[in-house]
């Protein structure tokens, strides 16, 4: 175990700052922790919490110049990817969420109502905000966070710094599983589309018996309020699938971090 002294403070400060770069840069990919109103001395508290107790675990080994050289800087980028590739994992189960809000406000009309993402900081639809605030209170719920530190945590095990490059096969499976998501978040809409989708229909066969009839004054009054009772009812579905996408979230984090 590195013992801090005085007379080797610089190496013990360098030893820490390598060691917070992978839970940082996890953080700052990662959803909730990534938000841009979270503060970033929260974040670095937090990174320095998980690399104390990492570093002491596994005493890496430096680079003989110090982490201003190519080696240091070589490390430094190692560790900076296998942060980033563990939080944008979780992130890219977040966006099915948003995903689905997309489809759902769209379906209803209301794509143009659209609100300041806190996290991002940019306008998503007020559909989308609601799954995603749904998806973040269940991944609160279950406990997800303190999982997400655990699997960067038990990454220096198979990760060691030095080591953190991850394998084409990994970097090929998180691609493939960003394709996922894209399924999942289709999965999510799904009870309420299908339903919007008949509703369409309806007023697809009204227009052709009732050509003289204004569609645009009665069809937007009642996709809405069909949609916004059709969200009402299947949330605690969506919320089931939602639960599931933060569940194979976790375990490709989880994949990742077995290198």
């Amino acid at each position: 175990m590195n013992e801090f002294a005085f007379g080797n403070i610089e190496a013990t400060l360098q030893l820490w700052l390598l060691a917070m770069i992978r839970p940082g840069a996890a953080m700052l990919a990662a959803p909730f922790f990534g938000a841009a109103n979270v503060p970033v001395q929260l974040r670095l508290v937090l990174s320095l919490a998980l690399a104390l107790p990492a570093v002491s675990m596994i005493e890496p080994s430096m680079p003989p110049d110090g982490l201003v050289s190519l080696a240091g800087f070589a490390m430094m980028a190692g560790e900076v990817l296998a942060g980033l590739a563990m939080g944008f994992t979780l992130q890219i189960g977040f966006a099915a969420a948003l995903l689905a809000g997309e489809v759902i406000s769209n379906m209803m009309g209301i794509g143009f109502a659209a609100m300041a993402d806190p996290a991002t900081g940019q306008p998503s639809p007020a559909i989308g905000q609601y799954l995603s605030m749904l998806a973040l209170v269940l991944f609160l719920a279950a406990d997800g966070h303190l999982l997400f530190f655990e699997l960067v945590f038990q990454s220096y095990q198979s990760l060691p710094p030095g080591a953190a490059w991850l394998s084409a096969t990994t970097l090929k499976g998180m691609i493939d599983f960003g394709g996922l998501m894209f399924v999942a978040g289709l999965a999510v809409a799904m009870p309420v589309l299908s339903a919007l989708l008949m509703v369409q229909a309806v007023f697809a066969m009204v227009s052709r018996s009732a050509p003289t009839l204004n569609l645009f004054a009665v069809g937007l009054p009642v996709t809405l309020s069909a949609g916004t009772i059709l969200l009402a009812i299947a949330t605690p579905v969506m919320a089931e699938a939602l639960a599931r996408t933060m569940a194979e979230a976790l375990a490709m984090s989880a994949m990742l971090v077995r290198g």
